[in-house]
Protein backbone atom coordinates (compact mmCIF):
# COMPACT_ATOMS: atom_id res chain seq x y z
CA UNK A 1 0.00 0.00 0.00
CA UNK A 2 1.39 3.39 -0.93
CA UNK A 3 1.98 5.91 1.82
CA UNK A 4 -0.43 8.22 0.01
CA UNK A 5 -3.22 5.75 0.76
CA UNK A 6 -2.72 6.13 4.49
CA UNK A 7 -3.78 6.59 7.17
CA UNK A 8 -6.07 3.59 7.34
CA UNK A 9 -7.95 2.32 10.36
CA UNK A 10 -5.40 -0.47 10.83
CA UNK A 11 -2.36 1.81 10.47
CA UNK A 12 -3.90 4.24 12.96
CA UNK A 13 -4.53 1.41 15.43
CA UNK A 14 -0.94 0.21 15.06
CA UNK A 15 0.41 3.72 15.46
CA UNK A 16 -1.70 4.37 18.54
CA UNK A 17 -0.48 1.13 20.14
CA UNK A 18 3.18 1.89 19.42
CA UNK A 19 2.72 5.40 20.81
CA UNK A 20 1.12 3.98 23.94
CA UNK A 21 4.07 1.63 24.49
CA UNK A 22 6.52 4.51 24.08
CA UNK A 23 4.67 6.94 26.35
CA UNK A 24 4.18 4.34 29.10
CA UNK A 25 7.96 3.89 29.20
CA UNK A 26 8.58 7.63 29.21
CA UNK A 27 10.58 7.64 25.96
CA UNK A 28 10.73 10.65 23.65
CA UNK A 29 10.26 10.40 19.89
CA UNK A 30 13.96 11.21 19.51
CA UNK A 31 14.88 8.23 21.70
CA UNK A 32 13.07 5.89 19.30
CA UNK A 33 14.53 7.63 16.26
CA UNK A 34 18.01 7.09 17.67
CA UNK A 35 17.27 3.42 18.35
CA UNK A 36 16.01 2.81 14.81
CA UNK A 37 18.68 5.08 13.32
CA UNK A 38 16.21 7.31 11.51
CA UNK A 39 14.75 10.78 11.78
CA UNK A 40 11.97 11.93 14.10
CA UNK A 41 9.54 12.50 11.17
CA UNK A 42 9.54 8.76 10.37
CA UNK A 43 8.61 7.84 13.96
CA UNK A 44 5.89 10.50 14.02
CA UNK A 45 4.46 9.22 10.72
CA UNK A 46 4.37 5.65 12.05
CA UNK A 47 2.64 6.70 15.28
CA UNK A 48 0.16 8.87 13.35
CA UNK A 49 -0.71 5.96 11.09
CA UNK A 50 0.67 7.66 7.98
CA UNK A 51 3.12 4.87 7.19
CA UNK A 52 3.81 1.27 8.15
CA UNK A 53 6.81 -0.14 9.96
CA UNK A 54 9.31 -2.68 8.65
CA UNK A 55 9.28 -6.09 10.39
CA UNK A 56 12.92 -5.65 11.49
CA UNK A 57 12.22 -2.22 12.97
CA UNK A 58 9.18 -3.60 14.77
CA UNK A 59 11.27 -6.43 16.25
CA UNK A 60 13.89 -3.97 17.47
CA UNK A 61 11.21 -1.70 18.92
CA UNK A 62 9.37 -4.44 20.82
CA UNK A 63 12.66 -5.73 22.27
CA UNK A 64 13.62 -2.16 23.24
CA UNK A 65 10.28 -1.80 25.04
CA UNK A 66 10.86 -5.08 26.86
CA UNK A 67 7.79 -6.83 25.43
CA UNK A 68 7.99 -10.57 26.12
CA UNK A 69 4.38 -11.73 25.77
CA UNK A 70 4.52 -13.93 22.66
CA UNK A 71 0.78 -13.74 22.02
CA UNK A 72 0.85 -9.93 22.17
CA UNK A 73 3.90 -9.80 19.90
CA UNK A 74 2.12 -12.04 17.38
CA UNK A 75 -0.93 -9.74 17.44
CA UNK A 76 1.18 -6.63 16.82
CA UNK A 77 3.04 -8.34 14.00
CA UNK A 78 -0.22 -9.42 12.39
CA UNK A 79 -1.66 -5.90 12.63
CA UNK A 80 1.54 -4.44 11.12
CA UNK A 81 1.24 -6.88 8.23
CA UNK A 82 -2.49 -6.30 7.68
CA UNK A 83 -2.21 -2.54 7.17
CA UNK A 84 -1.30 -3.50 3.60
CA UNK A 85 -4.31 -5.80 3.25
CA UNK A 86 -6.65 -5.10 0.34
CA UNK A 87 -10.25 -5.56 1.52
CA UNK A 88 -13.27 -6.19 -0.70
CA UNK A 89 -14.51 -2.63 -0.17
CA UNK A 90 -11.21 -1.14 -1.40
CA UNK A 91 -12.49 -1.39 -4.98
CA UNK A 92 -15.61 0.68 -4.25
CA UNK A 93 -13.71 3.92 -4.81
CA UNK A 94 -15.35 7.24 -3.83
CA UNK A 95 -18.79 5.63 -3.44
CA UNK A 96 -17.87 4.70 0.15
CA UNK A 97 -16.76 7.52 2.42
CA UNK A 98 -13.80 7.14 4.78
CA UNK A 99 -16.01 6.76 7.86
CA UNK A 100 -17.80 3.76 6.38
CA UNK A 101 -14.47 2.22 5.35
CA UNK A 102 -13.22 2.59 8.92
CA UNK A 103 -16.35 0.93 10.27
CA UNK A 104 -16.07 -1.97 7.81
CA UNK A 105 -12.43 -2.49 8.80
CA UNK A 106 -13.27 -2.61 12.50
CA UNK A 107 -16.13 -5.01 11.84
CA UNK A 108 -13.99 -7.32 9.71
CA UNK A 109 -11.22 -7.37 12.32
CA UNK A 110 -13.55 -8.19 15.23
CA UNK A 111 -14.52 -11.45 16.87
CA UNK A 112 -17.49 -9.86 18.68
CA UNK A 113 -19.66 -6.88 17.71
CA UNK A 114 -22.17 -5.42 20.17
CA UNK A 115 -24.49 -2.93 18.51
CA UNK A 116 -27.15 -0.59 19.87
CA UNK A 117 -29.21 1.65 17.60
CA UNK A 118 -32.35 3.41 18.87
CA UNK A 119 -33.70 4.28 15.41
CA UNK A 120 -33.13 1.45 12.90
CA UNK A 121 -32.58 -2.30 12.80
CA UNK A 122 -28.83 -3.12 12.82
CA UNK A 123 -27.36 -3.34 9.32
CA UNK A 124 -26.44 -7.03 9.29
CA UNK A 125 -29.98 -7.93 10.31
CA UNK A 126 -31.74 -5.91 7.61
CA UNK A 127 -33.45 -7.37 4.55
CA UNK A 128 -32.52 -5.95 1.18
CA UNK A 129 -35.95 -4.32 0.80
CA UNK A 130 -35.61 -2.58 4.18
CA UNK A 131 -32.13 -1.35 3.26
CA UNK A 132 -33.36 0.13 0.00
CA UNK A 133 -36.19 1.98 1.71
CA UNK A 134 -33.78 3.50 4.22
CA UNK A 135 -31.17 4.51 1.65
CA UNK A 136 -33.70 5.90 -0.83
CA UNK A 137 -34.90 8.33 1.82
CA UNK A 138 -31.44 9.74 2.45
CA UNK A 139 -29.25 9.29 -0.64
CA UNK A 140 -29.28 10.09 -4.38
CA UNK A 141 -30.54 7.27 -6.58
CA UNK A 142 -27.07 6.50 -7.99
CA UNK A 143 -25.70 5.73 -4.52
CA UNK A 144 -28.50 3.44 -3.35
CA UNK A 145 -27.37 0.37 -5.28
CA UNK A 146 -23.72 0.41 -4.14
CA UNK A 147 -24.73 1.09 -0.53
CA UNK A 148 -27.18 -1.83 -0.56
CA UNK A 149 -24.54 -4.10 -2.11
CA UNK A 150 -22.04 -3.09 0.58
CA UNK A 151 -24.48 -3.78 3.40
CA UNK A 152 -25.49 -7.12 1.91
CA UNK A 153 -21.82 -8.06 1.59
CA UNK A 154 -21.36 -7.45 5.32
CA UNK A 155 -23.69 -10.36 6.03
CA UNK A 156 -21.00 -12.75 4.80
CA UNK A 157 -19.21 -12.31 8.12
CA UNK A 158 -22.04 -14.17 9.83
CA UNK A 159 -21.98 -16.91 7.21
CA UNK A 160 -18.30 -17.53 6.55
CA UNK A 161 -16.56 -16.60 9.81
CA UNK A 162 -17.55 -19.07 12.49
CA UNK A 163 -15.66 -17.11 15.15
CA UNK A 164 -17.58 -13.91 14.43
CA UNK A 165 -20.42 -13.09 16.84
CA UNK A 166 -23.06 -10.37 16.67
CA UNK A 167 -25.06 -9.13 19.65
CA UNK A 168 -27.69 -6.46 19.20
CA UNK A 169 -30.13 -4.44 21.27
CA UNK A 170 -33.14 -3.14 19.35
CA UNK A 171 -35.48 -0.53 20.82
CA UNK A 172 -39.09 -1.76 20.65
CA UNK A 173 -40.38 1.33 18.75
CA UNK A 174 -37.97 0.49 15.90
CA UNK A 175 -40.01 -2.64 15.16
CA UNK A 176 -43.20 -0.56 14.96
CA UNK A 177 -41.92 1.89 12.34
CA UNK A 178 -40.15 -0.39 9.88
CA UNK A 179 -42.23 0.61 6.87
CA UNK A 180 -45.71 1.49 5.64
CA UNK A 181 -45.61 -1.67 3.55
CA UNK A 182 -47.06 -4.58 5.53
CA UNK A 183 -45.32 -7.07 3.25
CA UNK A 184 -41.94 -5.44 3.91
CA UNK A 185 -42.61 -5.34 7.65
CA UNK A 186 -43.52 -9.01 7.77
CA UNK A 187 -40.48 -9.99 5.71
CA UNK A 188 -38.18 -8.01 8.01
CA UNK A 189 -39.67 -9.42 11.21
CA UNK A 190 -39.49 -12.97 9.88
CA UNK A 191 -35.87 -12.38 8.94
CA UNK A 192 -35.09 -11.24 12.48
CA UNK A 193 -36.58 -14.50 13.78
CA UNK A 194 -34.52 -16.47 11.30
CA UNK A 195 -31.30 -14.71 12.31
CA UNK A 196 -32.05 -15.06 16.03
CA UNK A 197 -31.87 -18.83 15.52
CA UNK A 198 -28.20 -18.64 14.56
CA UNK A 199 -25.63 -19.63 17.16
CA UNK A 200 -23.52 -16.54 16.52
CA UNK A 201 -26.38 -14.01 16.66
CA UNK A 202 -28.05 -12.65 19.80
CA UNK A 203 -31.04 -10.29 19.53
CA UNK A 204 -32.62 -8.53 22.51
CA UNK A 205 -35.57 -6.15 22.38
CA UNK A 206 -35.57 -3.18 24.74
CA UNK A 207 -39.24 -2.66 25.70
CA UNK A 208 -40.87 0.70 26.37
CA UNK A 209 -41.13 0.05 30.10
CA UNK A 210 -37.46 -0.94 30.47
CA UNK A 211 -35.60 0.54 33.41
CA UNK A 212 -32.59 2.19 31.77
CA UNK A 213 -30.33 5.21 32.45
CA UNK A 214 -32.07 8.55 32.04
CA UNK A 215 -29.41 9.88 29.66
CA UNK A 216 -30.00 9.83 25.92
CA UNK A 217 -27.56 7.69 23.97
CA UNK A 218 -26.67 7.94 20.30
CA UNK A 219 -26.13 4.74 18.33
CA UNK A 220 -22.93 3.01 19.42
CA UNK A 221 -21.05 -0.19 18.67
CA UNK A 222 -18.51 -2.04 20.79
CA UNK A 223 -15.90 -3.93 18.77
CA UNK A 224 -13.85 -6.70 20.37
CA UNK A 225 -10.90 -6.88 18.00
CA UNK A 226 -9.18 -10.19 17.32
CA UNK A 227 -5.84 -10.66 19.03
CA UNK A 228 -4.17 -11.71 22.24
CA UNK A 229 -5.31 -10.03 24.30
CA UNK A 230 -8.49 -8.91 22.57
CA UNK A 231 -8.89 -5.12 22.45
CA UNK A 232 -12.25 -3.38 22.90
CA UNK A 233 -13.02 -0.08 21.17
CA UNK A 234 -16.22 1.94 20.94
CA UNK A 235 -17.68 3.51 17.80
CA UNK A 236 -20.20 6.35 18.06
CA UNK A 237 -22.51 7.00 15.13
CA UNK A 238 -23.65 10.54 14.31
CA UNK A 239 -25.25 12.45 11.44
CA UNK A 240 -22.02 13.34 9.65
CA UNK A 241 -20.04 10.15 10.28
CA UNK A 242 -18.58 8.28 13.21
CA UNK A 243 -16.06 8.66 16.02
CA UNK A 244 -13.72 5.97 17.36
CA UNK A 245 -13.04 5.83 21.11
CA UNK A 246 -9.99 3.81 22.16
CA UNK A 247 -9.18 5.14 25.62
CA UNK A 248 -9.97 2.49 28.22
CA UNK A 249 -11.96 4.91 30.41
CA UNK A 250 -14.19 5.90 27.46
CA UNK A 251 -14.76 2.32 26.36
CA UNK A 252 -15.61 1.27 29.92
CA UNK A 253 -18.40 3.86 30.02
CA UNK A 254 -20.09 2.35 26.97
CA UNK A 255 -19.44 -1.18 28.17
CA UNK A 256 -21.26 -0.32 31.38
CA UNK A 257 -24.16 1.19 29.42
CA UNK A 258 -24.31 -1.95 27.26
CA UNK A 259 -24.48 -4.13 30.36
CA UNK A 260 -27.30 -1.98 31.77
CA UNK A 261 -29.22 -2.19 28.49
CA UNK A 262 -28.86 -5.97 28.17
CA UNK A 263 -30.00 -6.41 31.77
CA UNK A 264 -33.08 -4.24 31.13
CA UNK A 265 -33.92 -5.78 27.75
CA UNK A 266 -36.03 -8.85 27.13
CA UNK A 267 -34.17 -12.15 27.08
CA UNK A 268 -33.38 -13.60 23.63
CA UNK A 269 -36.26 -16.08 23.92
CA UNK A 270 -38.68 -13.40 25.17
CA UNK A 271 -37.48 -11.15 22.33
CA UNK A 272 -38.34 -13.87 19.81
CA UNK A 273 -41.84 -14.10 21.30
CA UNK A 274 -42.21 -10.31 21.06
CA UNK A 275 -41.35 -10.44 17.36
CA UNK A 276 -43.70 -13.39 16.74
CA UNK A 277 -46.53 -11.50 18.41
CA UNK A 278 -45.92 -8.53 16.10
CA UNK A 279 -46.09 -10.79 13.07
Amino acid sequence: MAHSDMPTMRSKRLGNELRRLRVERDYKVQDIADKLQCGQPKISQIENGKRGIRPLDLTVLLEFYGIEDEAYIASIRRLAKEIHKVDWWSSQGPLLHDTLRDYLTLEADSELVREYDPSVIPGQLQTEAYMREIFQARHPAEKVGPLVETRMKRKELLESHLDFRLRTIIEAPVLHRISRSKALVREQLEYLLEMSGRNNVNIQILPLDASIPAEQYAPFTLFSLRGEPSIDVAWLEHVTGGTLLEQRTDVQVYTRVWDEFTAAALSPSASEKYIRDLI
